[in-house]
């Protein structure tokens, strides 16, 4: 059976398994292949001057790893819960190199696959919301949610900045 004509290589591209997780009350998608695992949280060593989105570093097996809360970088409710827990995520950099990194969640709730017809491009909603970072809308049991494109989602500059504080 062949694709309709209409399907654009975008949605085609994003087609997979994905990790949906919950930032106050609304469900996102991150795409599996980025994830590495998912910890409880825990003690998170403060960095100075960084965004205050960046929560800070965490010893993972012996290798530091920056976090970033999820909620406040989207200007959400942060509110920590028992099911708060950290996606460890892979993220490349525009120089092509791949770092870990936490992301603070409110909670995990599956993994679904996403076949290219139940994702949406994103929609367009004028200049002021920054969309970059978004893959595009999934439906999924009647919910939409949102794919997230881990690797804008955090700015390189503030990767950059991150892991070069991180290794001093």
């Amino acid at each position: 059976m062949s694709a309709p004509s209409s399907m654009t290589t975008t949605q085609s591209k994003h087609a997979g398994k994905y990790l949906t997780v919950v930032l106050d009350n609304e469900a996102y998608g991150i795409a599996v292949l980025k994830v590495r695992e998912i910890i409880r949280m825990q003690k998170i060593t403060p960095v100075p001057q960084m965004p205050e989105f960046v929560k800070g570093v965490i010893n993972l097996r012996g290798r530091v790893i920056p976090v970033v809360d999820l909620r406040v970088k989207f200007g959400l409710k942060a509110e920590f819960a028992e099911r708060t827990c950290i996606v460890v995520v892979q993220v490349k950099l525009p120089n092509d190199t791949l770092v870990q990194m936490g992301l603070i969640v409110d909670s995990v709730e599956e993994v679904v696959h996403l076949p290219a017809e139940e994702i949406e491009p994103t929609p367009e909603f004028g200049t002021r919301v920054d969309t970059t970072y978004l893959l595009g809308m999934a439906k999924v049991k009647g919910q939409v949610k949102t794919l997230l494109d881990i690797d804008r989602v955090v700015a390189p500059e503030t990767m950059q900045s991150i892991a070069t504080n991180a290794h001093s």
